[in-house]
C-alpha cells in the first residue's frame, strides 16, 4: 500500500486549477493532497486520534501533525519507509509491514486517512469504518487509474482503459460515479469529493472523498 509517493507531475496550466510547481512544506506531494481536502471539508484535526492507511514516506501523516493532531497511527506494508522525522516524533505510532484491511487498532479514532494504490475502496473502507469514533470520519484518496474497470477500453489497447497509464478524464468521472455508489452500497456515506489540487502518477486526475458511516 502506498501513500504520498514522489510523483513526478508534469506542468499544467494555471487556469486548470491544478497547482504547476507546488512548494514542498510536507515530506511528500501527499501532504498537500490532504490539506487541500482538509480545508474544503472544513475538518480541523487539532487534537484528534487519527490513523493514516498507507502511509508510505509519511506525506498525510505529515499533513496532520501540522495540523494539531495529537495521535496518528501511521500503517503501511513496507518497512523503513516513513521518513525518519515523523518516525521520530511521540504523536506517531509506527504500524510497519502491516496490511491496513487487516489492521486491529488498540483504540477508535476521529479520523481514518486513506491512500493506497492497488487496493479498492471497497476492501480498504470496511476496515477504517469498523476503527471510528461514533462522530469520526474518512478522508479517502479516490485513484480511478486504479479502480477502472477493464470493460472500459481504451481506444488504443482492447485490454485496459489506461492510454500510456493515463486514464482519460470522462473515464475518471464515470468511475468516480461507480466508486461513489459501491460505497454507498457498504453503508458509508460520502458527504463531500473534491478534485485533487495535483495529479497523480503520469498525470492521472484523482480524487479526495469525505466519507461517514450513517448516524
Amino acid at each position: 500500500m502506498n501513500s504520498g509517493p514522489a510523483e513526478t507531475n508534469p506542468a499544467e496550466n494555471a487556469n486548470s486549477g491544478f497547482i504547476e510547481k507546488p512548494e514542498k512544506p510536507y515530506v511528500s506531494r501527499a501532504g498537500l493532497k490532504l490539506a487541500a481536502a482538509l480545508d474544503a471539508f472544513g475538518c480541523d484535526p487539532t487534537g484528534w486520534t487519527c490513523a493514516d492507511f498507507g502511509s508510505n514516506v509519511g506525506g498525510f501523516v505529515d499533513c496532520l501533525l501540522r495540523r494539531g493532531a495529537s495521535k496518528i497511527y501511521a500503517i503501511d506494508t513496507g518497512y523503513g519507509v516513513l521518513a525518519w522525522a515523523l518516525r521520530r516524533d511521540p504523536r506517531v505510532i509506527v504500524m510497519e509491514r502491516t496490511n491496513a484491511m487487516f489492521a486491529d487498532l488498540p483504540e477508535p479514532v476521529d479520523l481514518v486517512t486513506i491512500d493506497v494504490a492497488w487496493t479498492p475502496q471497497t476492501r480498504i473502507l470496511p476496515n477504517a469504518a469498523r476503527h471510528l469514533k461514533p462522530s469520526g470520519c474518512i478522508i479517502s484518496l479516490i485513484k480511478p487509474h486504479y479502480e477502472a474497470d477493464k470493460s472500459h477500453k481504451s481506444h488504443k489497447s482492447d485490454k485496459s482503459p489506461l492510454d500510456h497509464g493515463i486514464l482519460p478524464p470522462e473515464l475518471a468521472e464515470a468511475t468516480l460515479q461507480t466508486v461513489r455508489s459501491q460505497i454507498h452500497d457498504l453503508g458509508l456515506s460520502v458527504e463531500q469529493v473534491i478534485e485533487s489540487p495535483i495529479v497523480g502518477s503520469g498525470g492521472n486526475r484523482e480524487y479526495l472523498a469525505l466519507i461517514r458511516p450513517p448516524s
